[in-house]
Parts: structure tokens; sequence; C-alpha cells
């Protein structure tokens, strides 16, 4: 489908050459023929206007026209009184064969991918209302580049927020906005690399393709450090060796699991003792049901932590905001890798985002979301027990996701591809483990972007698979 350009008469790339030997009608007939040809210009887009095309070129309208004349005898334009000239749809175009699309395969029911809120509860008009506020309030001077660490009134508002919800030592001067936690662990890993660190350990099992590609990124060794039922075992991180660790203590990812007491004290000493950073992914704490709330790590240790948090969650992955709470001697080179990488983020999306934080229209959202995802919740659980009753659920005590342990024997792989075949997407805790095993056989199921309805109807068609048929 053709671009329908908006104006009375879109731009074009023409140029002319009255030095050479080639006549003017013929040099732009030339490059109108080559532009169709090559697909540049695609059938049904519209051509400036006869008078605008000479004006920018410097040539008579009578000369534009004869050429559109040529062009349109030669069948590569159209034109109808009152409307545009336009490329025909017949036109020749030289272009590169389509790749053949993909088998789509069978109509997916349910995908229960992870990681995804509900993006169809995203609050639009809120988000509306706090940019046009953003817009029409914000000094001329915040349309500068500014302070890389972001926008002081998103930091105040943040840090507040930070201290208020999650216990954090929040200062709004050691606070950097980033675009959404890719960026931000790229940015933690670096100053970290900067000041000394060549190792870096992660949960094991955890998210092993993000940390090491982002490990290798920042120059340093990534490597896999075990989870139990109390978190992660900080005994098997002493011996790695490792300066930093990359850790999820509020909801492991992907076991859920809360990172014991004991477990935090241990992994804050270990810290301190061995001049060593903690990196923690503070990624979906808003979202609890049936436990108490857990406070941020970073603070019973705000000069070894460095929290990165961002809205991915709680609003929607693709405003990519986020922060990183840092400690006092990586403020400043965490702020000028941050500059050197963008300048800072969109300084309009930020402010937005303080109006809806401060507005409590943030807050308003999350308790309606906390709602939704309890009812989606509850909906996996009940047709679990209907329709594969010996398959355990784990993990559910906060966030959008659970753990589904699979009988003894059952094949994962299998599980993953057959339910494929009957439209229902799962996903394999193998890819969450550093060695890619598939034992013990369990599945990580996301619902925060599903429907009661796809829940139920998704686990109805593959609940034989789930308990082993046919693997």
């Amino acid at each position: 489908m053709p671009v329908q350009w908006a104006g009375l008469s879109p731009e074009l790339l023409l140029t002319v050459d009255r030095d050479g030997g080639e006549r003017l009608c013929a040099q732009l007939e030339r490059q109108l023929r080559d532009a169709i040809r090559s697909g540049r210009l695609q059938a049904g887009e519209r051509l400036p206007s006869s008078r605008e095309l000479a004006r920018v070129l410097g040539l008579s309208r009578g000369l534009v026209q004869d050429c559109y004349a040529q062009l349109q005898a030669e069948g590569y334009l159209v034109t109808r009184v009152g409307s545009a000239t336009r490329v025909a749809d017949c036109a020749q175009v030289e272009s590169v064969p389509a790749a053949p699309a993909p088998d789509a395969g069978p109509r997916m029911i349910a995908d229960f991918r992870h990681g995804v809120p509900d993006l169809t509860s995203f609050p639009i008009a809120d988000w509306l209302w706090a940019t046009r506020e953003a817009a029409r309030t914000m000094p001329t001077a915040d349309l500068d580049y500014g302070d890389s660490r972001g926008s002081s009134a998103l930091r105040e508002v943040v840090a507040g927020y930070l201290r208020r919800v999650r216990g954090a030592a929040a200062d709004p001067a050691r606070t950097v906005v980033c675009s959404g936690y890719a960026q931000g662990l790229g940015l933690a890993l670096r100053a970290l690399a900067d000041s000394g660190v060549r190792v870096v350990a992660y949960e094991d099992p955890g998210a092993p393709a993000t940390a090491t590609a982002a490990a290798k990124a920042a120059g340093l060794t990534a490597v896999p450090v075990p989870v139990d039922e109390a978190g992660l075992d900080v005994r098997q991180l002493e011996a790695t060796g490792a300066r930093a660790v990359i850790v999820t203590p509020a909801h492991q990812w992907p076991t859920g699991v809360v990172l014991a007491p004991e477990r935090r004290h241990a992994l804050t000493e270990w810290a301190a003792r061995r001049d060593a950073y903690v990196i923690e992914d503070d990624y979906d704490a808003e979202f609890r049901y049936d436990r108490e709330p857990v406070g941020s790590l970073q603070g019973l240790a705000a000069d070894r932590v460095i929290s990165i948090g961002t809205v991915s969650k709680s609003l929607a992955p693709a405003l990519r905001l986020g922060w990183l709470l840092c400690p006092p001697v990586l403020a400043e080179p965490l702020t000028g890798l941050k500059r050197i990488a963008d300048r800072g983020s969109p300084a309009l999306d930020q402010l937005a985002l303080a109006r809806l934080i401060e507005s409590g229209r943030y807050d308003r959202h999350l308790r309606r979301m906390r709602t939704t995802y309890a009812t989606r919740r509850t909906a996996l659980v009940s047709a679990l027990s209907r329709h594969a009753p010996s398959v355990r659920l784990s993990g559910l005590a906060a966030g959008f996701h659970a753990v589904a342990h699979l009988p003894s024997g059952t094949d994962e792989g299998v599980v993953v591809t057959e339910s494929r075949a009957r439209g229902v997407g799962l996903y394999g805790m193998s890819a969450c483990r550093s060695s890619g095993v598939a034992s013990p056989p369990q599945l990580v199921l996301g619902f925060g972007d599903l429907t009661e309805r796809a829940i139920i109807e998704g686990v109805e068609a593959v609940g034989d698979l789930l308990l082993g048929a046919g693997s």
C-alpha cells in the first residue's frame, strides 16, 4: 500500500545538471523512470505538482509538464482531472523477489509468552493527559539537551516513589534515567568494567542469554550461580571470584522465589567484603497477591547495589523508560556513559511519566492491573487443576508468570513443539538454564497478555500433553 503523503506537494529528491550535454527534460524523465523502476517511487504514490517541482529545480513549469506527459504516455504515470499525478499501478518495477512467507501454522489459541504485560490495558487516556500536561507546562529550556541523568522532575518523582513503595534509599542526584532495562544493564556493566571488575555472575536459572550478551559487550566474563528455594546461593557465588552479580531478589526470574532474609544480608556482606557490586533487577515488584511486600535490596546497601527499574511491566515495554539508582562512587561514571550513549532519554516522555506518577493515576493503574492479573492467575490455576491435575504450579505469589512442573519423564521439548502444532505457545525452562538441559521438565507460563478465556482454552487444548501423553 503506497504512503499517502500529507500536504499539497510531497518532496522528491531529483537533480539537474545544466553543464552536462543531456537535455534538462531528458534528465528529469530518466531520473523519474529510474525512481519508479527501482521502487523508490511505488505504485499509487503522489508526485509533486508541476508548479512546485519546477520551483524547486529552477525549471519552467512547461518543461515539467512535458516530462509528466511523456511518462504518462509511456505508462509510468497517471493523471486525472482534479487529482495529483501518481505512479501508475502497472508501472514496471525492478524489485527483488520477496522471500516466501513462513508457514503461519494453526490459529494461535493462546500464547503463554512471559515478560509481557497486558498490552490492551495500557492507560492510553491517562498517558495522553500526562503528555498534554507535560507539554503545556514544560519550560522552553527543557527542549534543550539537558542533564544526561534525565529530567530533574522525573528523578525527583521516581526517587520519592521508590522510597515510599520499595523502601529504597533513592537520591535524585544519584538517579539516572535510561531507555529500559537493556540499556540500564549495559551501562551498569560498562561502569563496573571501567572500575576493574572482570567477572559478573548471574542467577541460574535466570536470563543467561541476556546476561552473557551484555557482559560480552562490556568486556566481562559471565558465570552462572545456582538458585534454590531461598534464592541465589551466596556461598557458591563466593567460589566464582566474581565482583558483580545480577539478581532478581523480590521475585526471582523465572522461579518466582523471594531471596530469603539471611541470603539478602549474606549478599550485601559479600559485596562489602569483596569490594563487589550487586545489580538488582526490580522488574515486577509492583504485582504481588498473597504475600507481604518485599523491599528493595538497594535499601539495605545503597553503596553496593545498582538498582534498575522500568515501566516495561507496569505500563508497556514500548515506552523504553527506566532508571538506575547508583552507588555514590558510580553515579558520575554512569552519567558519563549515558551521555556518550545518547545524551539522555526523550524529555517529553520523562515529563509525562512524572506527571502520571505524581497525579496518582499510575498507582490507580497498578491497583487495577493487580486485580486483572490475580483473576488471570486464578483462571490458570483452575484450568490446570481441571485438565492437568498432576501439574504443580509455583512462583504465583507475585508477577504474571508461573512455573509448571511437568510429570517426571515428560519430554519438555516435545510438549513445546506439539503444543505449538495445536495453536498454543508454551516455553520451556531449559531456555532459562545456562546448561540448556530440559530436566527436570518445566514450563514458564506467562499469563499477563492473555484473557481468561484464552488461558482456559489454551490449557484445555494441551492438557493431555502436560500430563505426558504423547511424549
